[in-house]
């Protein structure tokens, strides 16, 4: 068991990762605001979310130039798939979310036909990732070590359940956890790559070389109304529509150009490029994740805190997209509501991206997008246990239970999988240094975080008692780039990280 009376605040002298963090002391990004989780969605913060500025109608019109006859057939189609698609989930429930133990990622039986149901709902679980041992230590470590440093701050703030914690040992050891680098980079292994023209020379990417990105956790107790995060979707709003972020990839272009059943989510070189993050909003992601996921610390049932999707991904990402270029001809209250011949492209068209708002995370709801029946198509991911990897695709529409109705805490740490690309491995040189400093990860808001907090862990510590890997992961030592068995696309990435990095050729 880990001391916490420790409080390491020292990188090792003689060390080369040392010398690059210090170097690196002076090249800080950009400071996010003050806040907490709140500060990403303003239907936590109780803020009013105010008018795009015109440019954003401007926007609108270019993205679907010369396809607007397209685009208005594809909606129809899409509507119809929709309907369809929502019986399909209200029938099957969580049944719909694949499931695999961790001691099956070998099987090859197992593996396809968990391959071909998370590429349909884009949403899985991974079973026993760490023992139920662990991820309870794990669990205990942590409220000694809220205990320990009563600075801790968290939200809801006279009752927190998602802390702003991201160096604590119980985080930096799971982030490190053999098991869990394994699994994401199972779980990564099933995206894509089909290089376009545009994009080739961005296209340097490694997905069996996870990147370790510090989040926050959850600890929620029973009855706890204040964390009730409705339907969402991470990585930016805004950006999703603006041609200097998702449109730097051309991610949805299919989905823009009428085309939205040729649209591959799982297409991952597309994404390289953008920007997800345009407005540095406070815990605005900037880092390419592929999943968003975290790990069980506790048995967690539907309606006790637990997470619930979507399990739309194609489709749902295709109707959030094309929604602000449409609007209903009859009150929203009319039984003829949902019907395709209700549906007219805008004229004029309006600033309005539904749910959208700059250095805000994506917002859904029933009267803004009806078409998902958000009520039935969000179904809780399957009961879990401590040490269970519960993940989702970065573009799932996602919320918690409003209410926690069971009788113990539900309790996770966030833990997402994301590849190593020149962005990502930019991002861990950056977050390496609020590791040293024990302050808050770049792309969450600033502050002392946990820098005079006792028992935190530091790069000196990972480097003395954690394996190499998690060293590579976390951009404390260089990849090795005389591996067998890799494509030299990946070990041309680990050579351009390295550099990134500050590391020396190996």
């Amino acid at each position: 068991m880990l001391r916490l009376a420790c409080h390491c605040t020292h990188i090792f002298p003689n060390n080369p990762a040392s010398t690059i963090i210090r170097t690196l002391a002076s090249v800080a990004s950009t400071s996010k605001p003050s806040g907490d989780i709140s500060s990403v969605f303003p239907s936590l913060s109780g803020t009013e979310a105010p008018p795009l500025p015109p440019r954003f109608a401007e926007l609108k019109r270019r993205l679907i130039n010369g396809h607007e006859h397209q685009v208005r057939d594809s909606w129809s189609r899409l509507l119809i798939a929709l309907k369809y698609k929502r019986k399909e989930v209200k029938d099957l429930g969580s049944k719909i979310v694949p499931e695999i133990n961790y001691y099956e990622l070998s099987d090859v039986r197992k593996r396809t036909s968990f391959r071909d149901a998370i590429h349909k709902s884009g949403v899985a679980v991974i079973r026993g990732v760490v023992t139920e041992k662990e991820a309870l230590d794990w669990k205990e470590l942590l409220k000694r070590y809220i205990r320990t440093n009563p600075t801790t701050t968290g939200f809801p703030s006279n009752d927190p359940a998602v802390y702003e914690l991201y160096w604590s040992p119980s985080q930096v050891l799971a982030r490190a956890h053999p098991n869990v680098l394994k699994a994401q980079a199972f779980l990564m292994s099933h995206w894509r790559s089909a290089p376009t023209p545009a994009i080739k020379d961005n296209a340097l990417i490694s997905t069996s070389q996870p990147v370790a990105y510090a989040d926050r956790l959850r600890i929620r107790q029973p009855g706890n109304t204040g964390f009730a995060l409705g339907p969402h979707i991470d990585g930016g709003s805004c950006e999703r529509w603006e041609e200097n972020g998702y449109g730097r990839g051309g991610v949805y272009k299919a989905i823009f150009e009428g085309r939205w059943e040729e649209y591959d989510p799982w297409e991952m070189t597309r994404r390289i490029p953008i920007k997800s993050d345009l407005y540095n909003g406070a815990g605005g992601c900037s880092m390419y994740r592929m999943f968003q996921g975290w790990l069980a610390m506790s048995e967690i049932e539907a309606g006790e805190g637990h997470l619930m999707v979507c399990p739309l991904l194609k489709e749902a990402t295709a109707y959030f997209l094309l929604r602000p270029f449409f609007t209903p001809t009859k009150a929203v209250d009319d039984p003829t509501n949902l019907d395709v011949d209700n549906w007219v492209p805008e004229d004029p068209g309006s600033s309005v991206l539904q749910g959208a708002v700059p250095a805000s995370g994506q917002e859904l709801n029933a009267v803004l997008h009806p078409h998902l029946d958000l009520e039935n198509t969000m179904v809780h991911m399957p009961n879990v246990r401590p040490g269970d990897y519960v993940v989702w695709h970065c573009d799932i529409i996602h919320a918690v239970d409003k209410i926690h109705q069971g009788k113990s805490d539900s309790s996770v740490m966030y833990i997402p999988a994301c590849p190593l690309t020149e962005a990502n491995a930019d991002y861990l040189s950056k977050q390496r240094e609020t590791f040293a400093e024990g302050t808050p990860a770049p792309d969450f808001p600033s502050g002392q975080g946990e820098a005079h907090h006792r028992g935190r862990l530091t790069p000196e510590y990972v480097m003395k008692n954690i394996s190499l890997e998690a060293q590579e992961a976390m951009g404390l030592a260089a990849y090795k780039t005389e591996q067998r068995g890799i494509a030299e696309r990946e070990l041309t990435m680990l050579r351009k990280a390295n550099q990134i990095l500050g590391f020396a050729e190996r």
